[in-house]
Formats: structure tokens, C-alpha cells, sequence
């Protein structure tokens, strides 16, 4: 084994976290599985330090085990906090240090949130278990931390339950409970994964803001590197339980020393898109294409929501129509809406491949949804664990395909397979023995072997790591340009818009805001919506 990277963070008396030789082990089916394997670094007071990697290398298991949240693993090492070895406390001990000394802001606050209690309540808890607050001053308290996260209106959302906040609210609620007690050290989790990229920045900046107001040290957990640059001090490179780079952020980044984050670094996505002829035919239309949903109002009343206004748009053959915007601006339902799959009340009309499709019942529309296929953002989640690969890639061609038997529908699963990078050894697997891009792949080859003409692509990369997002991203582009597919490609990461669509649509409130070609329009972009969402990205 290679020797451990040398941490080169600056040298103090006594750094506030030290970690030397951490490892972690589970049992697996087939024995002992090493998750982290003799980990070492420091962080110093009042630092930013960041564990990048990509799913699977380590990074979270490293936290919970220093945090001795690692379940049944067997952790080996030593982790000292301020000179004191943690491994040595008692477990009354540790829920001293937890919340109190080391707070942990995660991932998905809407599972780390119990939904039966109010964001007051959670947040007063932790007050009044470390602390010995009183009930109604740790109610004062957290109004004062839900305003100094920025939570419009503490006063009363400090009663709110946690479904009753935005995607954005829930994670501040978070980092106002992890702020309760004035922690020494931060360990944010994967922080902004699920937001929107202007929630995204506006995280960044709350914690880059209270990290130097409180003078605490945080730990970030991520595998978005431009985050990193744009928020850490140091930064350490992990794949499969090792360390292998440690130093300081703008080094790591102009000159990276190891392979692997190098690869990392180089795995933004890369533009992909051939030019179509101007004579090129169109595909799908939507004019004025709108989608209202009901909801109860009153006992006996209901109340219209339109999701979608008056949209108009077009997609030629084989080529990429981005539609972003941030949650709630009604991307989705709009895909959803073009390709009749919604369940609000759609209006306007729809053509595609000169057929109306506005008006026809679901199964005057069956023998067209061959031609239309949908990959979505989960698929571990849209994949039925309980079929294998192959009756999961199959299953349409069973139906729109009749005319094969099953010697021929196998033969095309395998050679529909062997296009997104599989083999025949996945046809007789399960969803959940596959990672999350390898899934995806599956989610693809599912759409692809029926040969479509259309593909709505509703974030489809959102959940993948950088390199494995590349690796979809060129798959998709090579879909494209051997079948001349084209794609719907819904998602809020302008990034891979920019590296795939031909031409972008910007919605917010279930409008249009702005329209163009892609280059154009992010080269110079005429609404002040459009320009916050590019600006949110750059900073």
C-alpha cells in the first residue's frame, strides 16, 4: 500500500480534530469489508477542511465513526478533539461531545428531521439536553437561531413542522440545531446536494458567514468540487477508504498530485453538441400548453393551481431542448404535460410527429408512447426491485413488440445492454446490486431499446457523482447521435444544460421567462432571473 498522504495543514500546538490511522469495518456477505482504510488528517481552529470523493470512498463513514455513529462497524484509530482521544469516553460521555462540541448537519434534512415534532421543538431539545435550558427559553433561543440562518419570519415558523418548510428552510432549520449550542467544529454533509442552485449559494454563503462570525471549524462532506473551491481552506481526496491527497484548496486545484483527482477535477461536463441542419424537421410542438391541478380549499370547495402557463415550444429531430429553473417553476410538469402523463388538467396543443395528441384518450395515445420515453431523476426509485434487469429492460418490448419471442427479445435486451455499457452477467441481477450510475444506465437502456424519438430526461444526473455524470452524459450524447434521438432535458444544474442542449427554455412560476439558443443565451442573458441563476453558479 501506498504511503498516507502528508496532511499539510499549518502546524499548532494542539489542532482541534486529529485523526491518525482511522479505519472502519463491517462484515459483508462475504466477510470483512474495509470502508476506510487508515485515514489521517487534522483540521485547525476556525478551518474549513473538505472530504471530496465520489459515493462509496469513504467520506460519511469517516464522520460517523469519528462521531462513534458508525452502528456495528468495528473502528480501529484514534481521533482526538482539542488533545482528548474521543475512543476513550464513555458512551454518556459522547452525547456530551454530540451537538454540543461536534454537530452534524446532514444530507437529506427532510429524513433527518422527525416529522411529528415542530423545527422549535428540535431545536430546543438539543438546548435543553446540553444546556439545561428551560422549555420556554430554549423556544426564545431557537427563534434567535432560525433568524441568524436567515428563516423569514422566525416567530412563527419556530411552530412549523418540517414538510411545512421549503427544501432551502429545512436545511437552515438544520444548521440552526446544529448551531444550538455554539458547537467547536461543523460537520456538514453533503449540505446542498438537493437544492437549487441560487439555495445552493446562498447555503454556501450562510455557512462561509457563521463560520467566521462564530470562529468555529467546519468539516465539509461533498463531491461538488466547485463548491470546495469555493468554500474550503484545505481539501482531502478520498477513494475507496483511502486518502490519497491532502493540501490546501487553490494548490489541490491548479496542481493535484494523484491520478484519481485529476480525473475528479477534469470531470465537469464537457459540451457535446453537433449543430443540425437548418432544414431540419420538427418533432413535437406545444402552443400555449398549460397544466391546472385542484386543491381542497374548504369542505366543499377547491381552489385552481396552474403549475404551467401558457408555454409555447418546439423540439426538431435529434436535437436537445433544456428546460431549467429552480423547484417548484413547473419543468417537470411541463414534460409531463407535453407527453400526456400528467395528472392536472392539461390546455393548449400538443403535435408530435405531425399528430395531435391534445384530446385523445390514454389509449387512443398507447400506440404512440413507444416513440415518447421517459428516464427519470431516482432510478432507484423508478426500477421495481423486485424484477430483474432483464425483465425490467424487457418489459416494453414485451408489449410494443409482440411479434418477438423470447429468444429474440433477449437477444435485443443483451445488445440494447452492451450500448449503455453492461453486459449479459446484469440480465439475471437485482436494481439494488448495482450503483447509482450503473442504474441509471439501466434506467436508459429501458427507454432506449425501444427506439424512441423522443426522450423526456427529467434530472437525470442530478443524484450522480462528477465522473459518473460525465460518463451518462457522453452515453446520452452517443444515444443521440447514432439513433437521432431527441431529448427533453429537464434539470437545474445549468452546467450540464450548457454541455448538452442545443437550445434552453427558462422557467420560473410556471412561465417562460427567457428562450434561445445556449451559448447565446448564457453568453448574454436578457432576464434578470436568467442572470441570478448563471450568477449563483460562477460565484
Amino acid at each position: 500500500m501506498s504511503a498516507l498522504p502528508r496532511d499539510e495543514a499549518p502546524r499548532v500546538a494542539t489542532p482541534l480534530l486529529s485523526v491518525e490511522g482511522l479505519t472502519v469495518e463491517f462484515d459483508g456477505p462475504n466477510g470483512p469489508v474495509r470502508a476506510v482504510d487508515g485515514v489521517s488528517f487534522t483540521i485547525a481552529r476556525g478551518e474549513k477542511f473538505a472530504l471530496v470523493g465520489e459515493s462509496g470512498s469513504g467520506k460519511t463513514v469517516s464522520a460517523l465513526a469519528m462521531l462513534r455513529l458508525a452502528g456495528d462497524a468495528r473502528v480501529g484509530g484514534q481521533v482526538r478533539l482539542g488533545g482528548r482521544e474521543l475512543g476513550a469516553l464513555t458512551e454518556q460521555q459522547m452525547r456530551g461531545v454530540r451537538g454540543k462540541e461536534i454537530a452534524m448537519i446532514f444530507q437529506e434534512p427532510m429524513t433527518a428531521l422527525n416529522p411529528l415534532y415542530t423545527i422549535g421543538d428540535q431545536i430546543g431539545e438539543t438546548l435543553v439536553l446540553h444546556e439545561g435550558m428551560s422549555r420556554s427559553a430554549a423556544r426564545a433561543r431557537a427563534i434567535e437561531l432560525l433568524e441568524l440562518t436567515g428563516i423569514p419570519e422566525p416567530g412563527r415558523r419556530v411552530d412549523s413542522y418540517p414538510h411545512e418548510l421549503s427544501g432551502g428552510q429545512r436545511q437552515r432549520a438544520m444548521i440552526a440545531m446544529a448551531l444550538a449550542c455554539s458547537p467547536s467544529l461543523l460537520v456538514a454533509d453533503e449540505p446542498t446536494t438537493a437544492l437549487d442552485v441560487t439555495i445552493q449559494r446562498q447555503i454556501v454563503e450562510l455557512l462561509d458567514d457563521l463560520q467566521r462570525r462564530l470562529g468555529m471549524s467546519v468539516l465539509l462532506i461533498t463531491h461538488d468540487l466547485p463548491l470546495v473551491r469555493r468554500f474550503a481552506d484545505r481539501v482531502g481526496v478520498m477513494r475507496r477508504g483511502h486518502l490519497l491527497e491532502v493540501a490546501p484548496t487553490a494548490q489541490l486545484f491548479d496542481a493535484p498530485q494523484d491520478p484519481y483527482t485529476r480525473a475528479l477535477i477534469d470531470s465537469r461536463p464537457r459540451r457535446s453538441v453537433e449543430p443540425l441542419p437548418p432544414a431540419t424537421p420538427e418533432l413535437l410542438r406545444g402552443e400555449g400548453v398549460g397544466c391546472r391541478f385542484w386543491f381542497r380549499s374548504g369542505w366543499f370547495s377547491k381552489k385552481p393551481f396552474d403549475a404551467v402557463k401558457g408555454v409555447d415550444l418546439s423540439v426538431r429531430r435529434g436535437e436537445t431542448v433544456g428546460i431549467v429553473g429552480e423547484s417548484g417553476s413547473g419543468k417537470t410538469t411541463l414534460g409531463m404535460t407535453l407527453l400526456r402523463l400528467s395528472s392536472g388538467t392539461p390546455s393548449g396543443t400538443v403535435s408530435f410527429d405531425g399528430e395531435r395528441l391534445d384530446g385523445r384518450s390514454q389509449s387512443a395515445l398507447r400506440p404512440l408512447r413507444r416513440r415518447m420515453q421517459v428516464v427519470f431523476q431516482d432510478p432507484y426509485n423508478s426500477l421495481s426491485p423486485r424484477m430483474t434487469i432483464e425483465q425490467i429492460v424487457g418489459e416494453g418490448v414485451a408489449l410494443h413488440r409482440p411479434e418477438l419471442d423470447a429468444r429474440a427479445r433477449r437477444e435485443a435486451i443483451v445488445a440494447m445492454l452492451g450500448e449503455v455499457g453492461l453486459d449479459a452477467s446484469a440480465l439475471s441481477r437485482y436494481p439494488h446490486e448495482f450503483s447509482g450510475g450503473q442504474r441509471q444506465r439501466i434506467a436508459i437502456a429501458r427507454a432506449a431499446i425501444l427506439q424512441p424519438a423522443l426522450m423526456l430526461l427529467d434530472e437525470p444526473t442530478s443524484a450522480l457523482d462528477v465522473s459518473v455524470q460525465q460518463q451518462v452524459l457522453e452515453l446520452l450524447a452517443g444515444l443521440q447521435r447514432k439513433y437521432g434521438l431527441s431529448y427533453l432535458f429537464i434539470t437545474h444544474d445549468l452546467a450540464v444544460i450548457r454541455a448538452m442542449a442545443h437550445r434552453v427554455i427558462v422557467m420560473k412560476d410556471g412561465q417562460v421567462v427567457e428562450a434561445g439558443e445556449t451559448l447565446a443565451l448564457f453568453e448574454a442573458p436578457r432576464a434578470e432571473y436568467t442572470r441570478t441563476l448563471l450568477a449563483a453558479v460562477s460565484h
